[in-house]
């Protein structure tokens, strides 16, 4: 199924989403061979779309000119990208405020080490 949905990404990134079939393959062949990211964000949406056939379910068409996402085979596509929202039980503390910067430099600049210090240490020694 995870190829059924590279295949309707490949026709959505193509102009009127339409690609000949060598274009097709020749993509597809590049995003599955891309690493595990594609991989498992592939299965992750296909595990969204159990017995998914593009062909039948009319989302993509084929002709003599090539392949062609349809406007539901686009709408298929968002729905199973868009992330469920579920309720969240993650508790996010509070931010710790932070020390304000001495007054005497500005507010952007961190004070990295006490350098003067250690160079006069140097120079005395």
């Amino acid at each position: 199924m995870s190829f059924q949905i590279t295949i309707l990404k490949v026709l959505a990134g193509h102009p009127d989403g339409r690609a000949s079939h060598p274009d097709v393959t020749r993509s597809v062949a590049i995003l599955m061979t891309s690493g595990a990211d594609w991989s498992e964000r592939m299965k992750r949406l296909a595990a969204r779309a159990p017995g998914l056939s593009i062909f039948s379910s009319g989302y993509v068409i084929r002709d003599a000119g090539g392949w062609q996402i349809t406007d539901r085979g686009r709408a298929f596509l968002s729905s199973i990208e868009t992330p469920k929202s579920e309720p969240s039980s993650v508790e996010f503390e509070a931010p710790q405020p932070v020390a304000a910067a001495a007054p005497d430099r500005p507010a952007n600049v961190i004070k990295m080490a006490d350098h003067a210090k250690r160079r006069r240490r140097r120079e005395a020694a």
